[in-house]
């Protein structure tokens, strides 16, 4: 069974099971061209814009982990600022000794058409409506206890999350997260059958948990019968 193209990371249902191609690109399709681009990029396709994107975000991470995020948006517009008004007076300056007339050296760009439209915001807002009202049912099951077993896992989890918390900060998970993202998919591909016969004994495990959790819980498989 096909895992959703934006899933990561990408593993069949059962151990060993599931046919897809290296890179998580199932045979019966590619997926959208967002989801390609996306797997394109953090399995290093090609190199150089994967490097591009991986140094870039990293090192906006580490510096928003040692400067303020007002510290860290000023010096990014001033660096920007300093680029552009150093082109473009420079540009001025070579006009005026060759006394050419080429213009505004960010002509081309200053005539690109950027405006949104109000279909297109209207789509994005459909769009993100749609996850904000699926997120709101799931944060209601889980806090109103619809599932005991469920409600009872995202306990567990804030728990657990409680001494992350205590040894790392947001900014640390974060450069962690990006890590693992541009690392993880590479050895997953290269140790794909391994990771999956190991994956598919844990979740065994876990069901196996479960089950019998559940066998305790007064009502639980009452209700998960009907």
């Amino acid at each position: 069974m096909a895992e959703p193209a934006t899933q990561f990371p990408y593993i069949s249902s059962s151990a060993g099971g599931g046919s897809s191609e290296p890179g998580g690109r199932d045979a019966k399709g590619a997926g959208s061209p967002q989801s390609c681009a996306v797997r394109d990029l953090i399995f290093w396709r090609d190199v150089k814009k994967t490097g591009v994107v991986f140094s870039t975000t990293l090192i906006l991470l580490l510096s928003l982990a040692a400067f303020s995020v007002i510290s860290v948006i000023s010096y990014l517009i001033l660096a920007l600022l300093s680029v552009t008004i150093s082109f473009r007076v420079y540009k001025s300056v070579i006009q005026a000794v060759q006394k050419s007339e080429d213009g505004h050296p960010f002509k081309a760009y200053l005539d690109l058409e950027i405006t949104l439209s109000s279909e297109t915001f209207h789509n994005y807002m459909s769009s993100a409506m749609v996850h904000v009202n699926h997120a709101l049912k799931l944060i209601t099951r889980l806090f109103l206890v619809e599932d005991l077993v469920d409600s009872l896992k995202l306990a567990v989890v804030m728990w657990l999350m409680t001494y992350v918390g205590a040894i790392f900060n947001g900014i640390t998970l974060l450069i962690l997260a990006e890590l693992l993202v541009f690392s993880m998919p590479v050895v997953y591909e290269k140790y794909k059958t391994q990771i999956d016969h190991y994956v598919g004994i844990a979740r065994d495990q876990i069901k196996s948990v479960v089950t019998k959790v559940q066998a305790k819980v007064p009502g639980v498989m009452k209700k998960k019968a009907e």
